[in-house]
C-alpha cells in the first residue's frame, strides 16, 4: 500500500509538471509533507505516536488518534471495534507509564484531569486514578506488568501489526481506483513474460521442425543460391518430373507439356543457350543429354508430332518406359539431400565462396541503402563471423536517400536552423551573412542579408514562421522578415550587456526569451586565438529576459541564482510551460514559465554548458558541456543523473581548423550541438568529417554509432534535424561554410 501510494504521488507530480500546473504541484508537495497518514507508512505512523508520547503532548496524541479513527478505523466492520478500543486504552496507558517513569507526575495528573469525564465510567480505568499518588507504582502488583519492557514492546508490535493488516486489506474496503495501477502493472508484466515464453517456444519448435526436415532430406522447389550451379539436379529437371507425373493423370496434350517444359528450362542459369532457329524437339534434346538415354530422346522426338487423340496411350507408355529412369532420379534425390545437409552445416568461408559462384541472373539485387551503409562506418554489436555465416546483412536504422550541399556561405557557420514547417533553412556565418533558403523541390536561396554589426544568435519565430529573430553583439535584437527581405524592427536590450548569446521563441509565438551577457575578456569572434586560451571565457554577468513578440516590449527579468551569469543556451518544451537553460557556470536551470521563476537548478558540468534540449517524452533533459560530457538529467528530481557519456572534442568544441604554416582557426560552440529524430531514439552530433548518428540507450555505458553522414572536409560546428516532412532532414554545417543537407528514411522494424 505504501509503495503504491508513493508511486502514485510520483505519477501525479509528473502529470502536473507535464501540464504546467506548478501551483498545484507546490500545493501537492506541501500537503504531502504535512500528510498525517504518512503515505500509509506504518512505521512512520507509529513513530509519530511515540513522538507525541515522549514530548508529553497529550492534546496532539488524542487528536492524531481521533484522526486515524475517523479516516481508517471507522471504516472497519463492527467486529473490529473492540480491538481498536483496546489499542486506544493501551496507548493512553503507555503514555501514563512514560510520564511516571520519567518523573513527570504533573503530566500524569494533567492526563486524569482532562480525561476524567471520559474514563471514570470505564471499568478498565477505575484502578488507574491512584497511579500518580503511589510512591513506587512499578512494584505494585496492579501496575507492575505495565512498567515492564516486555509489555511496551508487545504493545508497539501489536499496534504495528494491526495497522499493517489494515492497510493491506484497504483495497477490499475503500481502495481508490488510481492505486490499482500496481496490480495492473504486475498483471501486464506477467502477460508479457508469458507471451515472451510462448514466442520462444514457438520459435524453438519451428527451428526443430526445420532441422528435422533437413535431416530427412526434404527438397524444396526453390533451391538455395549456392546449389543452383551444381551439376547434379537442377530446378528444371525437378519441374520436368513433376510435369510428367501430373500430365499422366490429367491427360494434357503433348504440345502443352512441351511448351511448359520449355518455359521452365529458362530457369536453369547453368544451361547452355540454343540457336534461335532450333525446334522444340531440338531444344529438348541437349537439355536432357546428361540425364536421359539417347533412345528416350528419339522417343520424345517422335511423340512430338502425335495428335491429341493419341495422348492417352502415349503418356501411359512413357510412364511405364521411364520407371527405371525415375528410380535413378529418386536415388539422386537422396544423394542430393545428403549433400545439401553437408552444405548447410559448413562454415562461413565455404558458404561465402559458394555464394560468389552463383550466377548473377539469380542473385538478389542489393538496395542502395545497403550499399551506402557499407560506405558509412556503423558500429554493430553482432559478431561479424556469425552474421556472415548465416548470410545476414546488418540492417541500418536509416536509409540515406540523398545528400546535397549548400555553398553560398564563404566563412564558418555559426547557426543553421530549419523552420517549423520544415521547408526553409536559415543560416548565419561569422561574417554576419544571413541566408534563407529552401531545399524542396530544389535548393534555392530565398533571401540574403549582411549585418553591419556582428551577429551572435538566430532563431525562427514559431508563429508567422517567415520571421527571424537575430541577436547581435551590440545589445540589439532584430526582427527580420524573410519574404519582404527587410528588418521590421530593432530593439535595444541592454547597453551594459551587449552580447545576445541565445534566443528562444515560445511554441505559442507570443513571447521569446533573450540571454544577454557582458563583454568577455576573449571575444568569441577571435578565431585566431589559441583554443586553450578560451576556456571558461564566458564567466561574466548575464541576464535572462522575457519579451513580448507582438509589442516587442520586455515583460520581466528572470532571477538567476546564486548570481547573475551568462546563459549560453535555452530551449522550451512542447507547450512552452517549461524552459531549460545552460549557463557559463555549468548550472542547468529549469524555469516555470507560468510562475516565471526558477523551479530547480543543479550543477551539470565542469565548465560551461554549451547545449541543452528536452527529451522526446520531456521527462528528462540532455546537456553537453565544456567537460566533453553528454548527460541525461531527470527533471522530476533535481540533479538526478540518468545517464552520462563521454564525447570526443570534435563533437563538443572548441572546434579547430588547421591550415598551412601553423595557422589555426578556433571557433567556440554557438548553435545546436545535437538534435534528435522524430521519436527521440537517435541523436545527431558533430564530428570532424560530418554528422554522426548515435542510438540513445540509457542501459549502455557507451553510445552506439549507427550512421556516419560524412561529406565535410572541415569540422562540423552545428547540426539540426527536421522531422516535419515524411523523410527526416539532417543539416550539418562546417567551418568552411559548407552545409550538407542529408535526407534520411527511417527503417521501420
Amino acid at each position: 500500500m505504501a509503495a503504491a501510494a508513493e508511486r502514485t504521488d510520483e505519477l501525479v507530480r509528473e502529470y502536473l509538471l507535464f501540464r504546467g500546473f506548478t501551483a498545484a504541484l507546490k500545493q501537492l508537495d506541501a500537503e504531502i509533507k504535512a500528510d498525517r497518514e504518512k503515505g500509509f507508512r506504518v512505521d512512520k505512523i507509529v513513530d509519530q505516536l511515540q513522538q507525541f508520547v515522549q514530548s508529553y503532548d497529550l492534546a496532539a496524541l488524542r487528536d492524531y488518534w481521533s484522526y486515524l479513527d475517523r479516516r481508517l478505523f471507522s471504516r472497519l466492520e463492527d467486529v473490529y471495534r473492540p480491538t481498536v478500543n483496546k489499542l486506544r486504552t493501551s496507548l493512553f496507558r503507555y503514555y501514563l507509564v512514560h510520564t511516571v517513569q520519567t518523573g513527570r507526575n504533573d503530566k500524569a495528573q494533567e492526563f486524569f484531569l482532562k480525561q476524567a469525564s471520559e474514563l471514570q465510567n470505564q471499568a478498565e480505568w477505575k484502578d488507574w486514578f491512584v497511579l500518580p499518588f503511589l510512591p513506587a507504582p512499578d512494584f505494585n502488583p496492579t501496575f507492575a506488568t505495565y512498567f515492564s519492557r516486555q509489555w511496551a514492546d508487545t504493545f508497539i508490535v501489536s499496534l504495528h501489526n494491526f495497522l499493517s493488516v489494515l492497510f493491506q486489506c484497504m483495497h477490499i474496503l475503500f481502495f481508490p481506483v488510481i492505486l490499482n495501477f500496481e496490480a495492473e502493472c504486475l498483471r501486464s508484466s506477467l502477460i508479457q513474460e508469458e507471451n515472451e515464453s510462448l514466442r520462444h517456444k514457438a520459435e524453438s519448435s519451428r527451428m526443430k521442425k526445420e532441422e528435422l526436415e533437413v535431416e530427412q532430406g526434404v527438397v524444396h522447389h526453390k533451391l538455395p543460391a549456392y546449389v543452383a550451379n551444381m551439376d547434379r539436379l537442377g530446378d528444371s529437371e525437378l519441374d520436368m518430373t513433376c510435369s510428367q507425373r501430373s500430365t499422366a493423370h490429367s491427360l494434357q496434350s503433348r504440345g502443352g507439356f512441351l511448351s511448359s517444359f520449355l518455359s521452365q528450362t529458362k530457369k536453369g542459369p547453368s544451361r547452355p543457350a540454343h540457336p534461335s532457329g532450333a525446334s522444340p524437339t531440338q531444344t529438348g534434346g541437349p537439355l536432357l543429354a546428361k540425364k536421359e538415354p539417347t533412345n528416350h530422346q528419339g522417343t520424345k522426338g517422335k511423340e512430338g508430332t502425335a495428335s491429341c487423340k493419341d495422348g492417352k496411350s502415349h503418356f501411359t507408355g512413357l510412364t511405364a518406359g521411364e520407371s527405371a529412369s525415375l528410380q535413378q532420379r529418386q536415388k539422386r534425390l537422396q544423394e542430393h539431400g545428403k549433400e545439401r545437409k553437408e552444405l548447410l552445416s559448413k562454415g562461413t568461408s565455404q558458404g561465402q565462396s559458394a555464394e560468389k559462384k552463383t550466377d548473377t541472373s539469380t542473385a538478389e539485387t542489393e538496395p542502395f541503402s545497403e550499399l551506402h551503409a557499407e560506405q558509412a562506418e556503423p558500429s554493430t554489436k553482432t559478431s561479424a563471423g556469425s552474421a556472415e555465416a548465416v548470410g545476414v546483412r546488418q540492417e541500418q536504422p536509416f536509409i540515406v536517400l540523398s545528400q546535397e550541399e549548400y555553398g553560398e556561405h564563404h566563412s564558418s557557420i555559426m547557426y543553421c536552423r530549419v523552420d517549423c514547417s520544415g521547408r526553409r533553412v536559415a543560416s548565419l556565418d561569422v561574417d554576419g551573412v544571413i541566408k534563407v533558403w529552401s531545399f524542396n523541390p530544389i535548393m534555392q536561396t530565398k533571401a540574403s542579408s549582411i549585418s553591419k554589426s556582428p551577429l551572435l544568435s538566430l532563431e525562427w519565430a514559431t508563429k508567422r514562421d517567415r520571421l527571424l529573430l537575430l541577436g547581435s553583439g551590440v545589445g540589439t535584437v532584430r526582427l527580420y522578415d524573410t519574404e519582404a527581405k527587410k528588418n521590421l524592427c530593432e530593439i535595444c536590450i541592454d547597453e551594459d550587456m551587449p552580447r545576445i548569446l541565445s534566443l528562444a521563441c515560445s511554441p505559442s509565438g507570443a513571447s521569446f526569451v533573450c540571454s544577454a551577457a557582458a563583454q568577455s575578456p576573449i571575444s568569441h569572434m577571435d578565431f585566431s586565438a589559441v583554443s586553450s586560451g578560451g576556456k571558461s571565457m564566458n564567466q561574466v554577468p548575464g541576464k535572462l529576459l522575457l519579451w513580448d513578440t507582438k509589442t516587442m516590449k520586455q515583460q520581466l527579468q528572470f532571477s538567476l541564482e546564486p548570481e547573475p551569469i551568462a546563459i549560453n543556451c535555452t530551449a522550451f518544451n512542447h507547450n512552452g510551460n517549461l524552459l531549460v537553460t545552460g549557463a557559463a557556470d555549468g548550472i542547468v536551470r529549469l524555469f516555470d514559465m507560468q510562475q516565471h521563476e526558477c523551479a530547480m537548478s543543479w550543477k551539470a558540468h565542469d565548465g560551461e554548458v554549451y547545449s541543452v534540449e528536452f527529451s522526446y517524452d520531456e521527462n528528462t533533459v540532455y546537456s553537453i558541456g565544456e567537460d566533453g560530457k553528454f548527460i541525461q538529467w531527470n527533471i522530476h528530481r533535481s540533479g538526478l543523473k540518468v545517464s552520462e557519456y563521454d564525447l570526443p572534442s570534435e563533437a563538443t568544441g572548441p572546434f579547430v581548423l588547421s591550415g598551412y604554416s601553423g595557422y589555426k582557426q578556433v571557433q567556440f560552440p554557438r548553435g545546436r550541438l545535437f538534435a534528435f529524430d522524430s521519436e527521440g531514439n537517435y541523436m545527431l552530433t558533430c564530428s570532424s568529417t560530418g554528422g554522426v548518428i548515435f542510438k540513445l540507450n540509457s542501459g549502455e555505458k557507451v553510445l552506439e554509432s549507427c550512421l556516419s553522414l560524412g561529406g565535410h572536409r572541415a569540422p562540423v560546428v552545428t547540426v539540426d534535424w527536421s522531422t516535419a516532412m515524411d523523410c527526416g532532414t539532417c543539416l550539418t554545417a562546417s567551418m568552411d561554410g559548407k552545409i550538407k543537407l542529408t535526407t534520411l528514411l527511417a527503417q521501420k522494424s
